[in-house]
């Protein structure tokens, strides 16, 4: 590993130093999503987070031999709140559409052509009426890319067929408000809610979910989950204004596997690496980036809390998103104030 590179041995690294790379948009960003298409290199979308109705999506290449971006005002798009998340189409392959996903108000379906990109379906999960409830999150299916999981204020959890523009389930998913949904396998996902609970969903049986964790802190909402697409086993959450991040083998519910504990501040964010499966990202309002190697091979530790990031970054602000590279393992992306930085790691 380089000296320019994100390590223990170089903790905080100069904006202006390679290995760090930044993007300056027009207004402050949350969400940030990448691109897996073969044919378009790094690609990446960020929304802005403005309190007015309007705000915008931007599509930006990134240059990695050059450390340089460019983007193509014609492919921005306004977009009606701000975006809560971005994805586009789960597959390398280019002959499918290029597509790009947001959720706000709706779930939202956008075609990009060379020139343009336009909304290609307004996806409303609510039957009894025109309005939708706020959608706070959502995951785009990589092993069925037809299938988007949606979560909302209202404690559902929608499973759209977006091929067919149509709901393929939804199910009361907790008691309270869910804040987040991320899909472990073929018909199984997991949510977790203002309830505390993080459940996991096999869609075989609609009527029964399983409850894997409950956050001990009384009246504490989980509000971030991601399940390790590359070891399915593990699931990684974190709970409202906590500094540490919840690593869970469902294999041994109740009890997690490790607790993290090096942020300072509220983690907002996290990231599995992915195919590979043993790191973990994290970001957090202490302006720092941590990567964890989480080794999920044994039984809950008793001193899992003393895991100690291998390597770290320091930004100038609290960061509010996170998102790996599916393309590049060695880029992360992350999001504070304007700034869409990308760290070589």
């Amino acid at each position: 590993m380089s000296s320019t590179e994100l390590s223990m041995q170089s903790p905080v690294i100069d904006a202006e130093r390679a290995g760090v790379s930044t993007f300056l948009a027009q207004w402050p960003i949350y969400s940030v999503g990448w691109s897996i298409r073969r044919d378009k290199g790094s690609r990446l979308a960020v929304g802005s987070f403005l309190e007015d109705h309007s705000n915008k999506v931007e599509l930006i290449q990134f240059d990695p031999d050059a450390s340089d971006f460019t983007s193509d005002s014609r492919l921005a798009f306004d977009h009606p709140y701000a975006p809560t998340n971005i994805m586009f189409f789960p597959s390398e392959d280019p002959s499918f559409p290029d597509l790009i996903a947001t959720s706000g108000d709706y779930l939202r379906v956008w075609q990009i052509s060379d020139d343009r990109t336009e909304l290609k379906a307004l996806l409303n999960g609510n039957k009894s009426s025109e309005f939708s409830s706020a959608i706070t999150s959502f995951d785009w299916a990589s092993f069925d890319a037809r299938r988007i999981a949606t979560c909302s204020v209202d404690t559902t959890c929608t499973i759209w067929d977006v091929e067919r523009e149509v709901v393929d389930a939804q199910l009361v998913a907790h008691d309270k408000e869910v804040y987040d949904v991320s899909w472990g396998g073929f018909n199984v996902f997991a949510s977790v809610s203002g309830d505390g609970s993080v459940r996991v969903f096999d869609l075989r049986d609609k009527e029964r979910s399983t409850i894997i964790y409950e956050n001990p802190a009384a009246d504490s909402p989980l509000l971030r989950l991601e399940w390790n697409k590359a070891d399915p086993k593990s699931i990684a959450t974190v709970g409202i204004d906590s500094s540490k991040v919840v690593v869970l083998d469902i294999r041994f519910p109740t009890t997690p596997l490790m607790e993290l504990n090096g942020h300072k501040a509220s983690v907002n964010a996290i990231s599995w690496a992915p195919r590979v499966g043993r790191q973990l990202c994290s970001v957090g309002d202490d302006s720092r980036v941590f990567i964890w190697d989480v080794v999920t091979t044994g039984l809950p530790q008793e001193n899992a809390g003393m895991v100690e990031p291998e390597m770290w970054y320091g930004s100038v602000a609290e960061i509010n998103n996170v998102r790996w590279s599916p393309v590049d393992l060695d880029w992360i992306a992350i999001t504070f104030l304007n700034k869409l930085q990308l760290l070589k790691v």
